[in-house]
């Protein structure tokens, strides 16, 4: 068997960045290196192409009475810039301490090496164990998985007999509190262009007769928040469910502290709607954030001019039973509704994400339709962590969003079990990424135990 910290650092040192094509060969490598120890480990691995990077699709098939679980993983990752702030090489695996220093080394290199490792040791220690097992590891999760739905739609005859979808690229608080993700934003994305004269003006020579596109959009970028925080768009909120009582009880339970949050970001003050904490916000409500804004000059210096174009970028985070294309309409209509006059507005779209809840059984809101097989394996993974974390798990819904999760549901009918292990410290998509070996450890023996119950051994 294989050891998995050596493994991890051999994945690593692919620099497999699926947004930019100068790391073709990195991709490669990286997809080739998985492919190839899912093949070790007796998997019928098929490399299915796509119109950008490949996905990994390998099969443990069986008896078809047996449990069928996919576990989904990524094998790319972000781009490691800005170099000069890495301590050591990104791409140059580096263990300090209990952690590994590498891009991609929590998102989502390890966390998946965790899975593999855990069928690894499984099937070295039982050969016959009665599970079908399929892994389904794409390469383009980090720029929005543009090939993963036609990928689902062709497979889904096969792929929706499963029972369920196992994965781990979501977040713990700490060390010693697994949290199972039961929720996970939808999103919508897109971008404003203002466009006023036909090239940028003498701030002096025209200043005063026209409407300047920056101030354009500010104003408009202003009118969609009321000043106690809400997204003062038209029918927003009007498909936001209640949040069930039991769910503010585990997010109580997870004992997170607002001045240290408070501190932690840096801020003065929180800005949420009156009645709701931050820690409530980030979870169980919509958002409307700007994400970059631009125009006019950008250099040293001053340069006095009345910019021809000014463009700002905006992402929305859904929660549960929100329609993104809905949202969108109302978003794109009350844009329009409030142009002002003297620019042209140009709506770009982005990319859109369904949002996604699971409800563990034995709460107030469990579908009564809920598939046993599912219970089984949520009851399988409480008893795991109790096992092996000492207490048991959290069921939080995240503030971010994982869009395949959301699809996979939509297209295969099937539910994910979401077993969080990277860590706030580990600095995903930053400089300086790492990954908890300690938490690795024991995300292994989690998934063993895991799997090994829902094969009823």
């Amino acid at each position: 068997m294989f050891d998995p910290v050596e493994k991890l650092k051999e994945f690593i040192r692919f620099p497999s960045v699926s947004a930019d094509s100068k790391f073709k060969d990195g991709m490669r490598g990286a997809q080739e290196f998985v492919s190839g120890l899912l093949g070790s480990l007796g998997f019928q691995v098929e490399v299915v192409k796509t119109d950008l990077h490949p996905i990994i699709l390998a099969r443990r098939g069986g008896d078809p009475s047996w449990p069928h679980v996919i576990i989904y993983g990524h094998y790319d990752v972000q781009p490691a810039d800005p170099l000069n702030l890495w301590q050591s090489p990104a791409f140059e695996p580096t263990v300090r301490g209990n952690r590994i220093y590498g891009r991609g080394a929590a998102d989502n290199k390890g966390p998946l090496m965790a899975h593999l490792a855990a069928v690894g040791q499984l099937l070295e220690a039982n050969p016959g164990l009665p599970l079908r097992i399929t892994f389904l590891i794409e390469g383009e999760e980090e720029m929005g998985s543009p090939s993963f739905l036609p990928f689902l739609e062709r497979y889904q005859q096969e792929l929706r007999q499963a029972d369920f979808v196992f994965l781990s690229d979501t977040g713990i608080p700490n060390e010693q509190q697994m949290v199972i993700t039961a929720g996970l934003r939808g999103l919508v994305t897109f971008e404003i262009e203002a466009t006023g004269a036909n090239s940028d003006l003498h701030s002096g020579l025209h200043g005063g007769v026209l409407l300047n596109p920056i101030q354009a959009l500010v104003d408009l970028c202003a009118s969609l928040h009321t000043p106690d925080g809400r997204v003062n768009v038209a029918g927003y909120y009007d498909d936001v469910l209640d949040v069930e009582p039991w769910e503010r009880e585990e997010l109580k339970k997870l004992g997170a502290n607002e001045n240290d949050y408070r501190k932690f970001l840096g801020i003065d003050a929180f800005h949420t709607p009156p009645g709701i904490s931050p820690f409530e916000a980030l979870r169980f409500f919509p958002t409307l954030e700007f994400n970059g804004i631009g125009g006019g000059y950008q250099g040293e210096g001053g340069k006095t001019v009345i910019p021809a174009r000014a463009f700002v970028k905006i992402s929305c985070r859904l929660v549960a039973n929100q329609d993104p294309q809905k949202i969108k309409a109302l978003l794109y209509r009350t844009i329009q509704d409030r142009a002002p006059k003297g620019v042209k507005l140009r709506i770009v779209d982005g990319h859109t994400a369904m949002p996604y809840v699971v409800v563990p059984p034995d709460r107030t809101n469990t579908p009564k339709a809920q598939p046993p097989a599912l219970a089984r394996a949520f009851r399988a993974t409480d008893a795991a962590v109790k096992e092996i974390w000492g207490r048991a798990p959290l069921y939080l819904r995240e503030g971010g969003s994982v869009p395949i999760i959301g699809e996979i549901k939509r297209v295969l009918g099937l539910d994910s079990v979401m077993l969080g292990l990277f860590l706030p410290q580990d600095n995903l998509h930053a400089p300086n990424e790492s990954f908890n070996l300690d938490v690795m450890k024991k995300g292994i023996e989690t998934s063993k135990r895991i799997l090994t119950a829902v094969a009823g051994r």
